[in-house]
């Protein structure tokens, strides 16, 4: 299939296609007589883990390493498992650090509804 045809079945753009077939996560597709390339239906479901690997937050240079071990013949669950935990253990600190952060502007936002609007010729609002 021309490229495309693979951007409308794969819900993406060539522009997407080309980016990923220079950058090694699509193999290079084959030519057909005029030099269009012609891929394969493997193309989609390849598309589609790339995607799935983009929602879960994998970068590009992961995902390309989980290709490469599939393309080797060995089955990369051990290594998207242990990625995935990596992406557990990063989510968790990030929301524990937005929670402090929701704190802290909670609490500043309390003290803004609780009192006068004060500033002074040296300080642009009491609150913060």
């Amino acid at each position: 299939m021309l490229i495309g045809e693979l951007a409308a079945v794969s819900d993406t753009t060539a522009k997407t296609i080309r980016f990923y077939e220079a950058n090694a996560l699509l193999p290079p597709a084959a030519r057909t007589a005029g030099g269009y390339r012609d891929f394969t239906p493997k193309s989609i479901a390849r598309l589609d883990f790339i995607r799935r690997g983009r929602a879960a937050s994998l970068t590009l240079a992961q995902i390309r390493e989980i290709l490469r071990i599939r393309d080797a013949g060995d089955a990369p669950c051990q290594h998207v498992r242990g990625l995935l935990a990596e992406r557990l253990a990063g989510l968790d600190t990030q929301i524990a650090a937005l929670q402090d952060l929701r704190d802290t502007v909670s609490q500043l936002h309390d003290g803004v509804a609780a009192g006068p609007d004060r500033s002074d010729a040296v300080r642009v609002c009491c609150f913060l």
